[in-house]
């Protein structure tokens, strides 16, 4: 039943009915008495909205983040001033660095309480603003509770406008215990920019006379529509694609055009393949870090390569990276228009697109491990759950067999299939799985965790089974350290182990107590058997992987790696 709103009515209530225009139908939170009336407007609406009840800040900032990556729209997350902001905090970097659409409310001190230090006061402008560089695209406090249904109008556009980001929204308590007469305003629909007819006749012009060019496509604001052109366009000039970072999912893995991710533990073929390139067409990353291999494969600021980049936020073209042709244009009016262009007659770098592949088939192959090989889990899994599941992962060298041996499968045939944070944030897996079985229950959720990611948000399987997902895998990979770091420590301090060691718990038996199926496997061939008894456990499940701590990347080991430093550094 859809209730009509009445004329005047609490602005927390007015909250909750503004959300409910913008087509939001699920929020994450940790309840807090600063948004009280708020999460009454949640009880008042509950046939129409839900508000999920998170375990920790950072969990539920985690999930709002993975359902604004899910929907294209922004996610909905509430915490409650001071601390409950601060664990939020990580939620919110992550939306801003993989230009994902979020808004976090926070609830604040009463207004005439701000500025003394009152309890759990921040001043969130200054913690989140401009001046911190990368935690929001904007942040607004309300000061007139009739205004609030014009704050929550801009949070909307503001977060999916442009480059996709965060917002935060301030909400000072006594703001949401005013009855308001204010109403709530239409949908936002996000102004988008789209390339002009000269410079896609340029980029034609460009591009066709190149010998060996290679598309790069990421970021955020992609569209099922978008990937579907992007392939389209693909197709037609026959070019190479490789995803960002962490983007594997806008192009099908399983593509002949497909080139591979280009990442960490990128296939060293692909690499030489950019630095080889004579043009680089990024279509929607922001060429960061990770994408560029430490800005080695383009070099900065001038690539050696020709680079046309195309980024749905002026403010980032030419921040990094100048180019022959920097165009502003919204990933759903960009694709579109690369696939009206006509190609050429004759293609000349059709096998160069075609041995693009075969090194990225070639890099599927994996060396044997035992007694427990990570590849065949991989492939194990894939055999097992269908196509359109959704893979999440935190960060940890764990990932690199996920992101090297899964074949993502493109945006447009089932909706996002990887969630995955490109600022590193360990701890985001278990979250975004958890959110990602709520929001919809038809698809498979599969986490893949280490076990120093895990125990940073493993609590939030007791948000999974309070509110009954069901279709939710959680594979533990746990080699007893900081896998990444310990990497690093035997590349640069070679046998000198500090900090990084764990001290794990029986990861199974923890998630009986929340109420999952709960499995083991120390071999290969006891993972077959395990996955079957996990996806016929009809509840969510976690199995527990345990490898040796020598078992380091896809690629080496840390013995390897220990060797190959002490030779260098005796050399």
């Amino acid at each position: 039943m859809t209730r009509q709103p009445t004329p005047s009515r609490l602005a927390g209530h007015k909250l909750v009915e503004a959300l409910i225009a913008q087509g939001v139908d699920t929020a994450f939170g940790v309840p807090g008495e600063s948004y009280l009336a708020v999460l009454d407007g949640f009880h008042e609406y509950a046939d129409q909205i839900r508000f999920i009840a998170c375990r920790q800040e950072g969990g539920a900032a985690f999930m709002a983040e993975a359902q604004g990556k899910l929907t294209g729209r922004p996610g909905i997350c509430f915490v409650t001033r001071g601390p409950g902001a601060t664990n939020a905090s990580i939620g919110l970097h992550t939306a801003f660095q993989d230009s994902t659409p979020m808004i976090l409310f926070i609830g604040q001190v009463a207004s005439d309480q701000r500025d003394r230090e009152a309890f759990q006061e921040v001043d969130y402008r200054q913690m989140f603003g401009p001046g911190t560089l990368g935690m929001a695209k904007w942040v607004g406090e309300v000061h007139d509770a009739e205004r609030l249904p014009e704050y929550v109008a801009r949070a909307f556009h503001t977060a999916m406008q442009g480059r996709p980001g965060p917002v935060v929204l301030v909400l000072p308590e006594d703001m949401l215990t005013k009855p308001i007469t204010a109403p709530v305003v239409a949908p936002a629909r996000p102004a988008e920019a789209a390339p002009t007819p000269t410079a896609l006749a340029e980029l034609r012009e460009r591009l066709a006379a190149a010998k060996q060019p290679l598309v790069i496509a990421g970021g955020g604001g992609w569209t099922a529509e978008a990937t579907a052109a992007l392939q389209t366009f693909a197709e037609a000039w026959q070019l190479p694609v490789g995803c960002a970072f962490r983007f594997q999912d806008l192009f099908d893995n399983a593509h002949p055009n497909y080139a591979g991710d280009v990442g960490i533990g990128i296939n060293p073929r692909l690499a030489a393949r950019v630095k080889a390139a004579d043009l680089i067409l990024a279509i929607g990353p922001r060429l960061g870090e990770m994408t560029t291999g430490g800005y080695t494969l383009l070099q900065a600021p001038r690539p050696a390569q020709q680079l046309i980049h195309i980024h749905a936020g002026a403010e980032e073209l030419g921040r990094v990276y100048t180019g022959e042709l920097l165009i502003n244009a919204s990933m759903s009016q960009a694709a579109p228009a690369l696939a009206g262009l006509t190609p050429p007659a004759d293609i000349a770098w059709r096998d160069w697109t075609a041995a693009a592949h075969a090194d990225y088939e070639a890099n599927l192959v994996p060396t044997p491990v035992a007694p427990l090989d990570m590849a065949e889990v991989i492939r194990l899994i894939d055999a097992k759950l269908p196509e359109g599941t959704i893979f999440t992962n935190g960060a940890g060298n764990y990932s690199g067999w996920l992101h090297r041996f899964h074949r993502y499968t493109a945006l447009h045939r089932f909706g996002r299939t990887q969630l995955a944070p490109t600022s590193g944030a360990m701890g985001y897996g278990v979250p975004a799985a958890v959110a990602a079985a709520l929001l919809q229950d038809e698809r498979w959720v599969v986490n893949i965790a280490g076990d120093g990611d895990f125990l940073m948000t493993g609590q939030e399987l007791a948000t999974a089974t309070g509110y009954g997902a069901k279709k939710l895998l959680v594979i533990v990979v746990d080699n007893g350290t900081y896998g990444t770091i310990r990497m690093h420590q035997e590349r640069e301090y070679p046998g000198r182990v500090s900090g990084s060691d764990l001290f794990n718990p029986d990861f199974a038996k923890l998630a009986e107590a929340f109420g999952f199926a709960a499995l083991y496997a120390e071999n290969t061939g006891q993972v077959g058997p395990a996955l079957d008894a996990a996806i016929a456990a009809g509840k969510p499940a976690l199995l527990h992987l345990r490898l040796s701590s020598d078992v380091s990347t896809s690629r080496s080991t840390l013995t390897a790696i220990r060797e190959a430093a002490q030779k260098a550094h005796h050399a």
